[in-house]
């Protein structure tokens, strides 16, 4: 996934769009109308391709109009994507409007909210922690608690209430998940709504976002620092939302005010940062409500592996990107390096020839398919893995010509894969697929059956890839498959873990 180039003859299933009404209800402009030019567009989309970041998504407005958007094949627009933590953004949206209903205020005590869960002994630092201190990631515990109560416990607000906090709450910057979650559980808690609905008459419904769906504990809550899901487009309409400081088509939806309060900094991530590393880092600008500052006096909305809803009122702009990347900060900085010397504040000359150009780029762009050497026909064959420690039972191949079907039983279920071997598949499954939370004690039910896109190739005449990305996650698992006779050896890869890691398991059709 580290290459990228144009398969400029494979049809993309999304088709760049200008001009013309959308369901998302966004109006677009051409971006010469609207002070960038398309040439600079299509040097963005070029060098994405070219970059480490697997690009899935990309939505850019500028004076509230949609100027260029384009989805790499076989993701699409009508996708719901797994936000990872841009879902805290909402979260904290959440308890804006909780704290302008007069439900709450930022300085009520957490432990206040559960009095049936706190430990017997109660420090000082839990005592004063507030849901201020929690906003802004300085809940005082180190380290992050977060995987370790998650995947340990089907108490989430026990489990960190029960975790020691070490430092001031206030004083210290440390990432916590798992705080995110707290503040959903107090929205639950003081409005009698999971924070999915609570949300969905102030913010969702307002913007036209429909379809979002959100994790929950084993309690019901939303997971609030990870889990929700919505269109590349309703992200568009998040930070765009924000530019506009809360008002959307003439409605003050959310409040100026907090608008501006949860979008400044409040505490610094590392005070000691030499002046050279600022200046290089988007992580060291200072953080706001579960939003993080940038450099350019821009601010954002961010989850793991690269989803990003990027805030730009220099510019009066705003952007999304869905991805999957070990280097956050390589996919900044193509936005930095492209797209922010392409604002100018007067509209330029119409550019067809340019316009013409993106569209074409937009419409030919794909994520690198599986290849390999051309073979007409595999034998069906059934083989067993037995005495290792693996999820895998049995696996079966039926694969002729330019289909392949894959019968694999795991202790989660027996699961049928249908894989093409020019485009990519698309089908649902109920296989559990990579991700970062997979671990934790949740509900998911939601998110399945998953849509996957398939695809094969043999690599050479004994081994056979199968490749499945859960397109509405930003992860892909392969499976190469390597033939011996009646031995089987069977590599899993999972996207997320970039090659550092692999398992190798063996089967036998004896």
């Amino acid at each position: 996934m580290l290459g990228k180039s144009f398969f400029l003859g494979m049809l993309a299933l999304n088709v760049f769009s200008i001009c013309i009404a959308q369901p998302d209800d966004l109006p677009r402009s051409w971006p010469e109308d609207q002070g960038v030019s398309s040439r600079d567009i299509v040097s963005f989309l070029n060098a994405a391709n070219a970059s480490k970041t697997e690009f899935h998504s990309f939505m850019l407005l500028r004076h509230g109009n949609v100027i260029a958007e384009a989805w790499w094949n076989p993701y699409s627009a009508k996708l719901e994507n797994t936000l990872y933590s841009c879902s805290k953004s909402f979260t904290a949206t959440a308890i804006g409007f909780a704290v302008n209903e007069k439900r709450l205020s930022l300085q009520d005590k957490v432990i206040s909210f559960f009095p049936k869960n706190v430990p017997d002994t109660i420090s000082t630092f839990l005592r004063e922690l507030t849901v201020r201190d929690v906003l802004i990631m300085s809940d005082g515990m180190e380290p992050d608690p977060s995987f370790a109560v998650v995947d340990r416990d089907s108490n989430w607000i026990k489990g960190f209430l029960g975790t020691l906090i070490k430092y001031e709450p206030g004083t210290r910057f440390l990432y916590n998940s798992l705080g995110t979650y707290m503040l959903s559980a107090i929205i639950q808690k003081v409005t009698g709504q999971k924070t999915i609905d609570y949300l969905k008459t102030r913010l969702f419904e307002p913007l036209g976002i429909a379809g979002m769906d959100w994790e929950t504990d084993l309690q019901g809550i939303n997971t609030g620092g990870w889990g929700l899901r919505v269109k590349t487009a309703d992200m568009a309409k998040f930070a765009e939302l924000f530019l506009r400081k809360g008002k959307w088509k003439g409605r003050q939806v959310l409040p100026a005010s907090w608008v501006e309060e949860a979008s400044t900094a409040k505490i610094m991530q590392n005070p000691n940062a030499r002046q050279t590393q600022k200046d290089s880092s988007d992580w060291l600008q200072g953080y706001c409500y579960q939003m993080w500052r940038c450099r350019n006096n821009a601010y954002r909305g961010d989850g793991a592996f690269g989803q990003l809803m990027i805030v730009m009122p220099d510019q009066d702009a705003a952007i999304a990107v869905t991805a999957e990347t070990a280097d956050m900060q390589e996919e900044i900085n193509l936005v930095w390096k492209y797209l922010l010397p392409s604002f100018s504040p007067q509209k330029l000359p119409r550019d067809p020839e340019g316009d013409e150009l993106l569209k074409t780029v937009a419409n030919r762009l794909a994520v690198i398919p599986p290849h390999g050497i051309e073979k007409k026909e595999f034998r069906t064959k059934k083989y067993k893995f037995e005495g290792q420690k693996t999820s895998f039972r049995d696996i079966t191949f039926d694969c002729s010509g330019q289909s392949c079907k894959v019968s694999l039983s795991t202790d989660s279920g027996k699961f049928l894969l249908e894989l093409d071997a020019q485009k990519w598949n698309l089908s649902r499954t109920n296989m559990p697929g990579p991700s970062l939370t997979a671990n934790a004690i949740e509900n998911t039910s939601m998110l399945y059956p998953a849509k996957i896109a398939g695809m094969f190739a043999w690599k050479d005449e004994n081994t056979l890839q199968l490749v499945l990305r859960y397109i509405e996650s930003p992860h892909t698992l392969t499976l190469n498959c390597k033939f011996d006779g009646d031995n089987l050896e069977l590599t899993e890869l999972r996207s997320l873990d970039f090659g550092r890691s692999k398992q190798i398991f063996h089967a036998s059709s004896n």
